[in-house]
């Protein structure tokens, strides 16, 4: 997909969090309720998550050059670790408005017109959590996959509150307020410990996940019926790209040409079963014992 494409999504990203951060802002204000105000602060987390997440992928978008021979794709877990501190700030923020709330109880007031503007904003976060999330899965695309689920956890998080401030207007207990509050801080604070996990293991060249390493292991069983062998299969993901590198081993009497031929379709086999890979592949005779051996990294 275009770049300008995916910066799109992450603009229609931006507009949700705006539009949400209003709506929200005004339910707030008309009802005076602390978990309608944590609903918003959250948004505001949203806001900066989108607009780096705009950054990023335009950064990551950016072709190789001489100093960055593997490309930019890494910048986007810059995005979703940046998103997941803030989600932490936003969380002990909550929770010391929760808190004071515990200790001085407020009135809720104009519940049924403030609890209509939540539910506004959070059926924008829907959808828009909802095109990020199929844009994301559709294009690998780490930063808007990871922006889309922290909507989702937004809409999650809107139903409670809504839920919760009803009750508190059918039953007169002020005390619910605070704590579906501090029960959302909770949430953030799991939302940005998964986000800033996930970003940190794609900074440490973590493997590809595990259903696609098993697409592979398939496309070389194929191969291995063939009479050839494998072995050295490394992954890793930056971004949206996959880096796969394997060693062939091929009957030594072929031809450069054949064996060349061969790998080009083990190339083409593997990538029809890992989308945006780029592969590294090593041609090495079968019959020599060197072959077999593998580089350890130390």
């Amino acid at each position: 997909m275009a770049t300008s494409n995916l910066q799109r999504y992450a603009w229609l990203s931006i507009a949700a969090a705006v539009t949400t951060i209003l709506l929200k802002g005004i339910a707030w204000w008309l009802t005076g309720s602390v978990g309608l105000l944590s609903d918003a602060l959250e948004s505001f987390v949203n806001l900066a998550g989108a607009l780096m997440a705009l950054a990023m992928l335009t950064l990551a978008a950016s072709p190789a050059d001489d100093k960055h021979a593997y490309g930019h794709g890494k910048a986007e877990y810059f995005s979703s670790a940046f998103e997941g501190f803030l989600i932490l700030l936003a969380a002990v923020s909550i929770a010391y408005t929760a808190i004071e709330r515990f200790i001085h109880p407020q009135e809720i007031e104009a519940v049924g017109v403030g609890l209509m503007v939540s539910f506004v904003a959070s059926l924008i976060n829907l959808f828009a959590a909802r095109e990020l999330l199929k844009a994301g899965r559709a294009h690998n695309s780490i930063t808007l996959e990871a922006d889309a689920k922290h909507l989702m956890t937004d809409v999650w998080t809107s139903v409670g509150v809504i839920i919760g401030v009803g009750l508190v207007w059918l039953s007169g207990w002020l005390w619910l307020d605070p704590l579906i509050a501090l029960v959302v801080a909770v949430n953030i604070v799991w939302t940005g410990w998964q986000l800033l996990h996930r970003s940190a293991s794609g900074l440490m060249d973590e493997a590809i996940p595990a259903e696609q390493i098993a697409a592979i292991e398939v496309v070389l069983a194929k191969y291995r019926g063939q009479g050839l062998d494998f072995h050295a299969l490394r992954t890793r993901q930056a971004g949206r790209h996959a880096f796969i590198s394997l060693h062939v081993l091929v009957p030594g009497e072929w031809t450069v040409q054949r064996g060349h031929d061969v790998v080009e379709q083990i190339e083409a086999d593997i990538r029809a079963v890992v989308p945006f890979s780029h592969l590294t592949t090593h041609l090495e005779p079968l019959e020599d014992p060197a072959s077999h051996e593998d580089q350890v990294l130390m």
